[in-house]
């Protein structure tokens, strides 16, 4: 295995809990589809776990060389918390289709929260050099 690409992202707390509670915003369906929004479910850690999710989206991006627009979405970057608590990576449309040209065939993903921010870096894994 070869790493492809390096991405991080860092989240302010305090920016992401206004986009989050805005009355006239679509931040949510926007951002995340429906499972990971089950996945997060309730609680008082609600925010800094999506916050830690947003986070993680853009580091796959960074990781593959992209930036969301030009034909991704943020739903194209899913993130699931899997039994054992490691977060998996799932691409669809225009960033799975990125990933698959530069050969990318894994992923390595750390999600972290504290002291008002959130912060994600991924490794993107594959055979290419």
């Amino acid at each position: 295995m070869n790493v492809v690409g390096h991405g991080i992202d860092v989240v302010d707390l305090g920016t992401f809990r206004r986009w989050y509670e805005d009355p006239n915003g679509r931040f949510l369906s926007r951002c995340f589809v429906q499972t990971e929004l089950e996945e997060i479910g309730d609680g008082a850690n609600q925010v800094e776990r999506l916050a830690g999710r947003f986070a993680a989206k853009e580091a796959v991006l960074k990781a593959i060389g992209t930036g969301f627009g030009a034909g991704i979405a943020f739903t194209d970057v899913v993130i699931h918390r899997v039994t054992d608590g490691a977060p998996k990576v799932q691409l669809a449309g225009g960033a799975e289709k990125v990933a698959k040209k530069l050969g990318v065939t894994g992923w390595h993903l750390s999600i972290t929260h504290t002291g008002g921010i959130a912060m994600a870096s991924v490794i993107a894994l594959g055979t290419v050099i």
